[in-house]
């Protein structure tokens, strides 16, 4: 699977984290930065994660700042995303099957590097359910 993963400073660890856990899992993945834990803004990240599965370049994308919650708004504002704040195995299952969530989102200071693992196994290996889930996503895809 090809993947896509940004964050900004404050999710610049755990980026580090979860990419050498996603190539271990035998993934194809793309590190869109930041480079260090430098400070920087989360939007342009949100947004180049966004873009690359927009645009069909990834199949999923993870994108990681302080809350999640940031990050997760630029990727948002990409037609064609529908992005997730992910705390849990749950919430990723959730969001995957029934949401046909494409962008998965951490918090590195509320979520713990095995928590944030954990989650996203879930997230990359849970199927769309479809059925009447695919009409409220349809629904949400119209609203752009």
């Amino acid at each position: 699977m090809r993947i896509a993963i940004g964050s900004d400073h404050a999710g610049f660890a755990l980026k580090e984290t979860l990419i050498v856990w996603m190539r271990d899992q035998g993934h194809d993945v793309a590190d869109l930065g930041t480079n260090s834990a430098d400070r920087t803004d989360y939007p342009q990240f949100g947004a180049a994660v966004g873009h690359a599965v927009a645009d069909g370049n990834t199949d999923f994308g993870v994108a990681v700042c302080g809350s999640g919650q940031g990050i997760c708004m630029a990727a948002n504002k990409v037609p064609g995303v529908r992005s997730s704040v992910v705390r849990t195995e749950w919430d990723a299952q959730m969001t995957r099957s029934h949401n046909d969530a494409n962008v998965v989102c951490f918090g590195a200071l509320v979520t713990d590097a095995e928590s944030a693992k954990q989650a996203l196994e879930v997230f990359l290996t849970t199927p769309f359910e479809g059925g009447r889930h695919a009409t409220r996503v349809d629904q949400l895809d119209e609203m752009l």
